[in-house]
C-alpha cells in the first residue's frame, strides 16, 4: 500500500492521518477536506467562540505532519471502489490504495428548501454568522433540548440575551436520563432560560422567510431562531459506492467497510450499534481504523463512551450512556460536587475532578 487517502476534515480524518505516520506508514498521505479553513475542533464553538472569549483561530488542531497533504476546499462527491478513486467536486479523481471515510456530519435543518433564517452551529462558518446575529439580537428562541441546543442557551444568557429553549421531550432526558438533566435544568432555569415542553412537535413558519416557531398551536417568535436538532451524517457522497449505509456508513468492530477502506467519527457507525457522534469517540475510533487499515485487527478497548458538556455554570462529564438506566445507585455529594454511578455501566462527574481514565474504569466496574 502506497497511497492513503483521508477523507474528511474532521478531528477523526485528522486523527487517522496523524496516527497513520505514528504507526510507521511512510507512503502518501492525502487529506482532503470539503471545508476552506485549516482542520479545527469544534467543541468550542458553542461556547467560548460562539461568545467571543474565545477566537476563531484558537479552534486549529495541531498542524499535521508536513509529509501529510492536505488539500482544503476539496470535496468529495462520489467514490469509485473499482478503480479505487475518490471523486472530487471539480471533477477530478484521486487514487488511493487505502482508504479513511471520516466526512463527519453536517446540522440537521427544520426548514425547507428556499426558506432563510434559520440558524444552524455545526461548522465554524455557522459560529461565525449566528455570533453576528446575536450581536443585534433581543431575543433567542432555540429548538432542541440536546447538549447542544442547551450550550447554545447557556451562552445566550452569558450574553445576557433572553432565551427560549423548544423540544418535544423534557431537555437532555434522551442523552443524560433523569437525574442529572435535572440538575442541568434547574441550573438553566435559574440563569433565566425558558423551557417549553412540546410533546406534539414544532414546525418552523414562513413562506421564503422563517416567520416563527409553531410548537403545538403556539407561535414562538424571535429575533434569532437556531435549530439543534441533531445532525445528519455526511455520506451522500457513497450514495452509489455499493458500501453499506445505514445512519452512517457501515464499519466492523475494527472499523473497516470493504477492502482497503475504513471509516470512523460521526461518519461511520459500527454494526449492530448506534451512532455515537463524540468527540472521544471520534479520536479513539479512528485510531481503530488507521490501524485496521494497516493490517492490524485490534477493536480498539472496551472502556465505556466519554463525553462532557458545560453549561449554566455546571461542569458534567460521562462515562456510558446512563440515559436508560434511571437513577444512580451511588450518588456522592460535597457542596455543589457530585460523583455518580450506575451500576448497570454508567458513571458521571458534576463539578468535580476525576481523570478520564478513572471515570471510565468507575463506569466499568461490576
Amino acid at each position: 500500500m502506497k497511497r492513503i487517502v483521508v477523507v474528511g476534515g474532521s478531528i477523526a480524518a485528522v486523527t487517522a492521518a496523524s496516527w497513520l505516520r505514528v504507526r510507521g506508514f511512510d507512503g502518501t498521505v492525502t487529506l482532503l477536506s470539503a471545508e476552506t479553513e485549516q482542520p479545527y475542533t469544534r467543541v468550542p464553538l458553542s461556547k467560548t467562540v460562539l461568545c467571543g472569549e474565545a477566537t476563531d483561530s484558537s479552534t486549529a488542531l495541531p498542524p499535521l505532519d508536513d509529509s501529510v497533504v492536505v488539500r482544503l476546499g476539496a470535496r468529495a462527491v462520489s467514490l469509485d471502489t473499482g478503480a479505487r478513486q475518490v471523486i472530487l467536486e471539480s471533477g477530478e479523481a484521486v487514487p488511493y490504495d487505502g482508504l479513511v471515510i471520516a466526512t463527519g456530519g453536517r446540522a440537521r435543518r427544520l426548514s425547507p428548501p428556499g426558506m432563510s433564517g434559520e440558524r444552524v452551529l455545526r461548522t465554524l462558518a455557522d459560529c461565525v454568522a449566528l455570533r453576528e446575529d446575536l450581536t443585534r439580537a433581543r431575543s433567542v428562541l432555540v429548538v432542541g433540548a440536546g447538549l447542544l441546543g442547551m450550550e447554545i442557551a447557556s451562552t445566550c444568557r452569558t450574553l445576557g440575551l433572553p432565551v427560549t429553549v423548544v423540544d418535544r421531550e423534557p431537555p437532555l432526558r434522551r442523552v443524560l436520563g433523569p437525574f442529572l438533566a435535572d440538575v442541568l435544568t434547574s441550573a438553566a432555569r435559574e440563569r433565566g432560560v425558558v423551557l417549553r415542553t412540546v410533546p406534539g412537535g414544532v414546525r418552523l413558519v414562513g413562506t421564503h422567510t422563517l416567520e416563527g416557531v409553531d410548537a403545538d398551536g403556539d407561535l414562538l417568535t424571535a429575533d434569532v431562531v437556531v435549530s439543534a436538532v441533531g445532525d445528519i451524517p455526511a455520506v451522500d457522497w457513497l450514495a452509489d459506492s455499493g458500501l453499506p449505509l445505514d445512519q452512517g456508513v457501515v464499519t466492523d468492530s475494527c472499523g473497516r467497510v470493504a477492502d482497503n477502506i475504513v471509516a470512523a467519527g460521526d461518519a461511520a457507525v459500527v454494526r449492530g450499534t448506534r451512532r455515537r457522534p463524540h468527540w472521544t469517540n471520534a479520536v479513539e475510533r479512528a485510531r481503530v481504523a488507521a490501524d485496521a487499515l494497516l493490517g492490524e485487527n485490534v477493536p480498539g478497548a472496551a472502556l465505556p463512551s466519554y463525553f462532557w458538556t458545560n453549561q449554566f455554570g455546571v461542569d458534567v462529564k460521562v462515562a456510558g450512556e446512563p440515559a436508560d438506566l434511571g437513577e444512580p445507585d451511588l450518588v456522592d455529594v460535597v457542596d455543589n460536587s457530585m460523583l455518580l454511578r450506575w451500576s448497570a455501566g454508567a458513571a458521571a462527574t458534576v463539578n468535580h475532578t476525576m481523570p478520564v481514565r478513572k471515570l471510565r474504569q468507575l463506569a466499568s466496574a461490576s
